[in-house]
């Protein structure tokens, strides 16, 4: 029934604020928030008329809006013979653009029986369909007044194993890859729900190839450098040092895990892993992410689905912001040395090894060589050319 008066009805029922949105919908089109039953009417009416426009539907949901929402999602495994556990609770409400960005288990804050009360209803869930292997049940819950008696509400069933599945593992010493092929080989679960136990925190950054400055526009090209962690973080990765990062996949570089017997040593662990990464050759997130880590909101446990947008100010660098001098000329000197590398290797393999032609050592026959190394952002640096090694110079 799409009767005004039925869907008003409706939306007092579930209470304001509510989001009306397209049946047909997507990319935005036909979505309203309304705060109040005075402005439904006008609402609902816009709505339909932009869902019929766009999608030639203008049948429409009444959702509850939530304005502090908390991404909490269940980690269930079952098996062939009835068998069903939960392995608690992940938090991944640090979201961009509705992507995860940082997840962790347990989530901050979270009540013992609030715990066990989404864990039932994943279970139930997964049971009522006779679910096996590995899945997640993700809740969006209403965080407005903390977690403490807050209602959640079931978003969807991801049927495989999330990206985000290794501080489950870290939390419960568990090899979750190892139980899906146990139970694709028809075998049962190698543990029962009193065996599960949360030890410590752990916590999840997905570094990406992209600026964060520039709008958080994805960056290609070669990664010149790469070293991960410095062996203080678990590192899943799926490119090395030399390869290229294209348009054509996902931006990510990799994920790095760290596991701490509370929240805050694992937050110390994995900014100091942050810390210990080296990305040369394209744009990365990665100080982005130790901001996101240390900022002291994240530290008390404040999160939601909000926060990145919230505090993007102290997040990311601002694009008028003037850069460290010393970097700059680090950068061009790096970019130097790896052209004179470069030609040594053109030099070798070719058939004239000692030619003029391969050198770079800037000789010309009255002044020496000079030229203007540009790099992005309008940076200039001229480089002159002084017998072995180069003069720079930046703002001059």
């Amino acid at each position: 029934d799409q009767s005004p008066a039925t869907l008003a009805r409706e939306a007092a029922r579930i209470g304001f604020p509510v989001l009306i949105k397209a049946v047909a919908g997507g990319g935005g089109k036909g979505m309203r928030r309304v705060d109040d039953g005075s402005a439904f009417a006008d609402a609902l009416a816009s709505a339909q008329r932009e869902a019929d426009g766009a999608f030639g539907d203008s049948r429409v949901l009444i959702e509850k809006y939530l304005t502090r929402p908390r991404h909490i999602e269940i980690q269930v495994f079952a098996d062939a013979h009835g068998n069903a556990v939960h392995l608690f609770e992940r938090d991944c409400s640090l979201q961009r653009r509705h992507q995860k960005v940082i997840e962790e288990a347990p989530a901050p804050g979270m009540p013992a029986v609030m715990r066990a009360a989404m864990g039932d209803a994943a279970l139930t869930a997964a049971k009522a369909i006779g679910y096996q292997g590995a899945g997640t049940v993700e809740f969006i819950v209403d965080a407005s007044h903390g977690l403490d008696g807050a209602a959640f509400y079931f978003m969807e069933m991801n049927t495989r194993l999330q990206v985000e599945h290794p501080v489950t593992e870290a939390i419960t010493g568990t090899d979750l890859v190892e139980w899906q092929i146990r139970v694709a080989r028809g075998e049962s679960l190698p543990r029962h729900q009193q065996d599960l136990a949360i030890d410590g925190h752990a916590i999840e950054v997905r570094l990406y190839a992209e600026d964060p400055a520039n709008g958080f526009l994805p960056s290609t090209g070669r990664l010149a450098r790469l070293s991960l962690a410095g062996g203080l973080a678990r590192v899943e990765s799926g490119v090395r040092e030399g390869d290229e990062i294209g348009i054509h996949y996902d931006p990510m570089i990799a994920k790095l895990i760290a596991h701490g017997p509370d929240r805050q040593s694992a937050i110390a662990s994995l900014a100091a892993a942050l810390d210990n990464s080296a990305i040369v050759g394209i744009a990365s997130n990665k100080t982005f992410l130790r901001r996101a880590l240390t900022h002291p909101a994240f530290c008390a446990g404040d999160v939601d689905t909000g926060f990145i947008a919230r505090h993007l100010s102290d997040l990311v660098d601002d694009k008028t912001a003037t850069p460290d001098d010393e970097l700059v000329l680090l950068g061009a000197l790096a970019r130097l040395i790896e052209r004179r590398h470069r030609a040594a290797h053109a030099a070798a393999s070719s058939g004239d090894p000692t030619s003029p032609w391969h050198e770079r050592d800037g000789w010309r026959l009255n002044l020496p060589a000079r030229e203007v190394l540009r790099f992005a952002g309008d940076i200039h640096v001229a480089a002159m050319a002084d017998g072995d090694g180069w003069r720079l110079s930046y703002r001059d």
